[in-house]
């Protein structure tokens, strides 16, 4: 489970790091974005922070259930501008943007499952 676990982090920090890039140099899509959803600059600058946060914490041993719950809602604030304001497909992307939101929120959730214990507060009264 430990081994299935580090995959699951890398992969949501891997995610999360390389739409930095989009969001720090002003991409054509992270601009529309951020723009559809009234919160540009500050919105692309600040959730690129959030997300640079999450996926140092999600390699951090020992704080990867922190980074889990950050994902969690990064990715839910994500896949809920694309249902409300963006639509799944931006820009002709094909959906590649939604996917990713739904596919780090999968990670964070295996994630909260395999180290629920480790939950603050909640963790402490759940048995298996």
């Amino acid at each position: 489970m430990k081994f299935f676990s580090w995959i699951l982090r890398i992969l949501a920090a891997v995610i999360l790091l390389q739409t930095l890039f989009f969001k720090f140099t002003g991409a054509e899509e992270s601009i529309y974005i951020f723009s559809t959803v009234g919160a540009e600059p500050w919105g692309r600058y600040g959730s690129g922070v959030i997300e640079l946060i999450a996926a140092v914490v999600l390699l951090v041993p020992n704080t990867g259930v922190y980074g889990a719950l950050l994902t969690v809602g990064i990715a839910a604030g994500a896949i809920l501008s694309h249902l409300t304001l963006l639509g799944v497909e931006v820009k002709g992307d094909g959906g590649l943007l939604f996917g990713l939101a739904v596919s780090i929120l999968a990670c964070a959730v295996a994630l909260l499952a395999i180290h629920r214990r480790e939950l603050p507060i909640v963790g402490r009264v759940i048995e298996v």
